[in-house]
């Protein structure tokens, strides 16, 4: 009769449902990983981008709050300005702007974050994938939730005299400004943010694995939208290269410094559009309020004295001749875009389906860019509650795409791009591409 070995134990049962607790606790952690990393990621760099726009000389307490603004406006929320004087007068108006530069640190961690469990896998459920995005969405609606609390401010205007402040503050009527986001558009918003930005995620990551619906998909999805999406990362960082150019050779660098870090995908991909025949219709108040953006293009939107203008490459060129250097630009873009959509798909496509795919791709693309790039900030003051002195002492800027325009054009750039990508393609050793048996 044999007997177990001295100092042995018998192996541990594992209790029923452990094994399923544990996955269930893993995939809540790692969509709790990606929420935290998107939510730090778009922290630091709001931080960084106030601090050189010189926020942080703000009254005790306020940064935070602008901070936050900032965040809630970088995932599609919007920002309400109010404020008052008790019954002499009342303040109004209303931010919306994404600081895509915020909101491109954000998407990457979590989309990094989200993707990277799924890495190496032959084959994912569709039932994994949705359970995945919604374990996701909770904790990123509860955590934009505390955000959008926090962004909330009330700054008491001094007008420099004593005497007046007192007198002020005796009859109730202190100058006050603040801001707070409106939290249900944020949610629903943010909401919208996540679930585009996971879809792309998935659409476009050929590590990560699809549902067996969607395979038949994947071929013709896929290499184009990856090929955008390196467009789009490319000229962020010609826009970086350039941005760091002219701080290091022309001064005001911590002004140039904070466009970086807040709105340097803004700049770059209306560049893109631009080059491609698009255009944005925009004003700015007559009155100089500093608008960060380069001189051409200010110098475009007050060309009206405060009215409607029409920002497009003719107009850009009239006050630089080197606007022309976007067309060039973009058309080598569009066709290194159609070869890797070509050298990514699959040997036998032909060359009209290249160029098919990535007339939409470069649509959708080009879609996302007019309503990202979309500003819109109304201020004024009423006097008594007689009426809104808009003209006096406040304003309207606002910037919005011709999207019809921006879209077609996108789609017809995409459709010739892609066709001569394919045929520069041809000539490479393509995907699925087998070389023919000696004679």
């Amino acid at each position: 009769m044999s007997h177990p070995p001295p100092h042995s134990r018998p192996a541990p049962e594992r209790a029923p449902g452990t094994g399923a607790l544990s996955h269930e606790l893993r995939v809540w952690w790692d969509a709790l990983a990606a929420v935290a990393a998107g939510i730090i990621a778009m922290i630091v760099v709001a931080v960084l981008g106030l601090w050189a726009a010189g926020a942080d000389a703000l009254p005790a307490g306020a940064f935070p709050a602008v901070v936050a603004a900032t965040v809630v406006t970088a995932v599609g929320g919007t920002v309400e300005l109010s404020g008052g004087a008790g019954f002499v007068g009342r303040t109004s108006g209303g931010l919306v702007v994404v600081p895509l530069s915020v909101t491109l640190a954000g998407a990457v961690a979590v989309a990094v974050l989200f993707l990277l469990p799924l890495r190496h896998r032959a084959v994912a459920g569709g039932a994994e994938l949705l359970g995945r995005a919604a374990r996701t969405a909770v904790l990123w609606l509860l955590a934009v939730l505390v955000v959008a609390l926090a962004a909330r401010h009330t700054f008491r205007i001094s007008l420099g005299e004593d005497f007046i402040d007192e007198l002020g503050e005796a009859l109730g009527a202190t100058p006050t400004v603040g801001f707070r986001a409106a939290v249900g558009p944020t949610l629903g918003y943010a909401l919208l943010w996540l679930l585009v930005l996971l879809a792309i995620a998935t659409a476009v990551s050929r590590k990560t694995p699809l549902p067996s619906r969607l395979l038949r998909f994947q071929d013709s999805v896929r290499p184009a939208a990856f090929a955008m999406l390196v467009v789009l990362f490319a000229y962020v960082a010609i826009g970086l290269i350039v941005g760091v150019a002219v701080a290091l050779s022309r001064g005001h660098a911590d002004r140039t410094l904070a466009v970086l870090l807040l709105g340097l995908p803004n700049l770059a991909w209306m560049g893109l559009g631009i080059g491609l025949g698009g255009a944005w219709e925009g004003q700015v108040p007559a009155a100089d309020i500093g608008v960060p953006v380069p001189k051409p293009l200010a110098a475009v939107l007050r060309e009206n004295d405060g009215g409607p203008a029409t920002l497009d490459l003719a107009s850009l060129s009239a006050h630089d001749g080197r606007a022309w250097l976007l067309v060039l630009l973009a058309a080598l873009a569009l066709l290194a875009a159609g070869f890797v959509t070509a050298v990514r798909s699959p040997a036998d496509r032909r060359h009209w389906r290249h160029a098919l795919h990535l007339a939409v791709a470069a649509a959708v693309t080009l879609l996302v860019i007019g309503l990202l790039t979309h500003v819109e900030a109304r201020f004024g003051l009423s006097l008594l509650g007689i009426g809104d002195l808009g003209d006096d002492f406040g304003g309207e800027v606002s910037l919005q795409a011709q999207l019809p325009r921006l879209v077609g054009l996108g789609a017809l750039w995409g459709f010739l791009a892609g066709f001569l990508g394919s045929l520069a393609a041809s000539r490479v050793r393509r995907r699925g591409e087998v070389d023919a048996p000696p004679a």
